[in-house]
């Protein structure tokens, strides 16, 4: 394999590792995006049982 073969290759490897990077922060914001669903819900629950109470 000669010089400009592996800058060929070393190119090609940087590419896809880029590309996947890409994908996976793609990925964690999407599990965020659900995270902070879950969340919201959660409190809201939590806030109707401290509410349930709070009525007696």
């Amino acid at each position: 394999m000669n010089m400009d073969e592996r800058l060929e290759a070393l190119t090609h490897s940087v590419e896809l590792i880029a590309a996947m990077q890409l994908k996976t922060e793609k990925e964690i914001k999407r599990l965020a995006r659900y995270v902070r669903v879950i969340v919201v819900d959660h409190e809201q629950r939590l806030a109707a049982l401290e509410g349930g109470d709070e009525e007696e």
